[in-house]
Parts: C-alpha cells; structure tokens; sequence
C-alpha cells in the first residue's frame, strides 16, 4: 500500500475554508486552496489540475456527511447542526451552490436560531474549525488498509439526472464451453441452494435492508438469520459481521468505495449449501431524497471484487469455493435500467471467466423480463 500523502496543518485548512465561505464553490478556482488540494490528494479525490477541483468539492460534501454521521444530508432538525451550518455555509445542500455569501451566512445562523453577527462571531468558527478536522480526519481514515478484497473510500456523487448510462467495453468471445458455465436462475436469490457464493446488494454504508423490504439485501439478511423454536430472530448473523467488519476497519457511520465487497458466513443459509455470503456496496444515496445511485462501471468493479475476495477466502479461509450467484445488480432501488445492469453484470463476469474459466456463474433473476434480459445478453456474442 502507498503511503498516504503528508496532510497540511489544521490551520491551514481554516484559512482556505475562510476564503472559499466568502466566495462561494462557484468561484473555487479563484480561491486559495494548496492545503485542500493535498488533502483531496491524499483522500483519492483527484490526481492533478484536471480534476482537482471537483476533487476539491467532493472532499467538502464527504467531510459535511461525515460531521452528520455518515448517513445522507438533510436540512431537517434531526440531522446535526453543525453538520446543516456546515453544508449552508458553504452551499453544499442541493440548488444552494451559488447562493450569496451572506444568504449562505443567514440560513447557518437559522440553524442555531441566532442573528448572523452573533452566528459569524462564534458558531461559524466552530463550523469552520469542525469542517477541517473532518477533512483531515477522512483522508487519514482513506489511507488506512479496508481487509482483504476490499478498497475504502469516499463514495462519488451521481451523474447528471437524464444522463444516458454508457455501454460496456467490447470484449472477445469466451473460449469454447465457458458460456454453458453461465445459468440464469428464474428465481429469488434467497432460494437458490447449493451454490458456495451468494452476493448482496448493498449501499456504501454496507447497511443492510429491513428484513421485511422486498430486496435483495432485506430477503438475504431474513434468510440468513438464526432463529428460535417460536421462529424469532436470535442473531442477525449477517448484520452482525457487517458491524464487526465496518468497526475493524474504521468505518462505522462513514462510506466505502463503490464497488467494495465484503464477506460474511451464511448463517442459516448454510443448510441449504450456501458457503459465503458476499455484500457488494454499489448504490450511493442521493442526498435529500430515499433514492440511490449505481454507476454501471461500479457493477463490474463489484464483479471482479467478488471474484477476489473468493480466491482469498478459499486460501485464508480453507474452503473449497467454486461457484458464485449474482443478483442484477444496480437495478432496483439503485435506479439502473434493468437492460443496462444485465449488459454490465454480463460483460465483467464474462471478464472473469476468460481469467479464471474454473468458476459457475448463476445469475438471479426473479422477475420473467429480467431473466429473459440475462438469458438475451448471455446468448449475444
């Protein structure tokens, strides 16, 4: 692992924030801003002048989610006031980008219920000072080690609304009897039996759905969780581990990379042959809203993580594991178009078979017009 690149002094950084609270996101590029670029740098945000700026306010809208605990952003009394102050200050809440400086100032001083003058004199210091040790903190958190087959880090925003998802890369036809490797599945993941590998579904936060939501997540935690005689929940065995993991690696409360997989036992799902349970994070939140999004290229990237992680299971965890399930990922709640997602789901585990043509692949596909999607895009060459 590369070292994490030398952080500016906490200083440093409230001068920079001090600056870009009076200008305003529009006009970062006329802002000092040395110190945030080294701690963008550092956090994996941008790599140059090509991208440092959108690296830049990347940085800012991680470390305001951050000081509200990690979870989405809202400007509502539950969320947390300085986390609210933070994102008015400097107009990170959605339509307040370009909002004046003293408007911003106004609606930072609402959260606390105090007048600007009284709002600029203390709480905005505190905001200020509480910002650049959240910045600090997140990319010191990125440089640490994530576990094997996993990679932290600050979950990307989404694209533009409207925006058509991009097609996979071309690829070569799969060698001779690999393809027949390759079984979609008419039926929910949950069900499915004697396969070493199932893979969840997951947001950044790696928190799973409510046992009682119709997802992929919700039906796997159900389905793996120990129960007594009167059919009561005893251990939330998937849950469990995920906290476990999240707490090792420093995550708890904060997103990892999209793409990120992490593995579980398979609780109850061990009497019907299941092995691993695999939890892909590929849906970011959209901030203000209970929607998510999953870039297409997360899918693949979740794939191929999958793919890895089992190989080291297999070593570090003695287990002879050969056969791996997938969902259609990102097509849910996660907003892909069912076609797009079958199309990016196919193409990266092709991918992997043309690596490593050992494996069998089913894919889940509960719904008729997703298994006719996956059973279509299986057959194209």
């Amino acid at each position: 692992m590369h070292p994490t690149p030398a952080l500016p002094p906490h200083r440093d950084l409230v001068d920079e924030l001090r600056h870009l609270r009076q200008r305003g996101l529009p006009r970062l590029r006329h802002c000092p801003r040395q110190a945030l670029r080294r701690v963008a740098a550092a956090a994996g945000l941008c790599t140059g002048a090509d991208d440092e700026l959108e690296g830049v306010e990347m940085l800012l809208g991680a470390a305001v989610r951050r000081l509200a605990g990690g979870g989405p952003l809202r400007d509502t009394a539950e969320c947390d006031p300085l986390a609210r102050a933070a994102a008015h200050s400097f107009g990170l809440f959605a339509e307040r980008r370009g909002v004046a400086a003293a408007d911003r100032r106004k609606a930072a001083a609402a959260v606390y219920g105090v007048s600007t003058e009284r709002f600029r004199k203390s709480q905005e210091r505190e905001v200020v000072d509480g910002l650049a040790s959240a910045l600090l903190a997140l990319a010191r958190e990125v440089g640490r080690p994530a576990g094997p087959g996993t990679t932290a880090g600050i979950a990307p925003p989404a694209p533009a609304a409207g925006a058509m998802p991009p097609e996979p890369p071309s690829s070569p036809g799969l060698p001779r009897g690999v393809q027949e490797r390759i079984t979609v599945l008419a039926s929910p993941i949950e069900l499915a039996g004697d396969i070493d590998i199932l893979v969840s579904s997951e947001n950044v936060y790696l928190e799973m759905s409510k046992t009682f939501r119709p997802t992929v997540s919700g039906a796997l935690r159900r389905a793996a969780a120990i129960r007594d005689s009167s059919g009561e929940i005893v251990d939330d065995v998937l849950t469990r581990e995920l906290a476990v993991w999240l707490r090792i690696n420093g995550r708890t409360g904060l997103p990892v990379r999209p793409g990120t997989v992490v593995g579980t036992s398979a609780g109850a799902l061990a009497r019907r042959g299941i092995r691993r349970v695999h939890h892909a994070a590929v849906a970011t939140p959209v901030e203000g809203s209970d929607h998510y999004h999953v870039a297409p290229a997360t899918v693949a990237e979740a794939v191929r993580a999958s793919f890895t992680l089992a190989r080291q299971e297999s070593q570090t965890l003695g287990l002879s594991l050969s056969s791996i399930c997938f969902p259609l990922l990102g097509s849910g709640r996660g907003g892909l178009p069912a076609g797009t997602a079958a199309r990016w789901l196919l193409w990266a585990v092709r991918e992997e078979l043309r690596r490593d043509p050992g494996w069998s692949v089913y894919l889940a596909a509960p719904h008729p017009e997703h298994a006719t999607l996956l059973t279509a895009a299986n057959s194209a060459s």
